[in-house]
């Protein structure tokens, strides 16, 4: 049956539902360092490049970074087989990251238990993992989040008079503990680093266009209300030795005319200047933000 809904109405419905309800910048992550704290794995001839657990955990952080899509993702561990790559192909461009994730496996075991009866007998194997990750800031090397996540995975067999099942050794119980204390963690990475301010920065100006970065997949639409700041001053404060910026400036406001580009890396807008004037002599001291509660600049 044809849906009474026509072709061209779904489609636009679907599109929509792709585009975040607020604006979302995807702040850039990279994992500097995943280790294995724990003692099981170690041995007096044990290699840090051998890691198997910490490069297992780090591995799987970040692909759920990355199923997630709130986030860009940026390549660490294998960067030197990146660089050799790049060489070859004679390409060498490196983007620098907004926050560095350092992590360890800092608990992980594995148990065997169960009864035994007059007839009957029960074996269950469980192994548990606890990762703990904190997030850093690369502008300022301040840790401003830490998290922990922790998981288990087990296994159980019975038999009744000699009848049943024998359970081996299950080497998958092991994989299967991290990933869950990966998962557990990964909500609340998610929560922290979307809370994360939405702005963005202005790429050109040629006559009355203004050209931002940000397009669809960062929940910008056709006709959205922008407004243009100048950052403050950024003076040292005696008080802590980090660098305060004072208040920006409002400076214009923009509305959205149209949307280009189609991944999260290099779409853009382009907009025009609706209120006030954008100095295109102080581009690199302006930046560009939602409107205070998402209403009218």
């Amino acid at each position: 049956m044809e849906s009474p809904v026509p072709k061209a109405e779904q489609q636009v419905a679907q599109e929509a539902r792709q585009v975040p309800e607020k604006k979302r910048y995807k702040t850039k992550v990279s994992i500097a360092r995943f280790t294995n704290e724990t003692n099981y794995g170690r041995s007096l001839l044990y290699d840090a490049d051998l890691d198997v657990i910490g490069k297992q955990a780090s591995d799987m952080l970040a692909s759920r970074l990355v199923k997630s899509g709130k986030f860009v993702v940026l390549e660490r561990p294998d960067l030197t087989k990146i660089r050799r790559e790049q060489e070859i192909s004679g390409q060498a461009s490196l983007v620098g990251s907004d926050t560095v994730i350092i992590g360890s496996v800092t608990e992980f075991g594995r148990f065997v238990g169960g009864q035994s009866g007059f007839l009957s007998s029960t074996k269950t194997q469980l192994a548990r993992a606890k990762v703990e990750v904190r997030l850093v800031d690369v502008n300022t090397s301040l840790a401003y989040f830490s998290a922990t996540g922790a998981g288990e995975a087990s296994t159980a067999t019975g038999e009744v008079a000699g009848f049943g099942s024998r359970a081996e050794y299950d080497a998958t119980l092991n994989d299967r503990a991290i990933a869950a204390a990966v998962s557990d963690l990964i909500d609340a990475l998610v929560s922290k680093l979307a809370d994360r301010p939405w702005k963005t920065y202005i790429l050109d100006i040629q006559g009355p266009q203004v050209f931002i970065g940000g397009g669809k997949l960062q929940g910008i639409r056709q006709g959205d209300p922008l407004v243009v700041y100048e950052a403050g001053k950024t003076i040292k404060s005696k008080q802590t030795g980090f660098d305060v910026t004072l208040p920006p400036t409002k400076v214009a406001t923009l509305r959205v005319v149209t949307l280009f580009g189609d991944t999260e890396v290099n779409e853009g807008s382009v907009c025009e200047v609706t209120s006030g004037a954008v100095d295109p002599f102080r581009v690199a001291n302006l930046f560009v933000s939602a409107p205070v509660n998402g209403g009218t600049p």
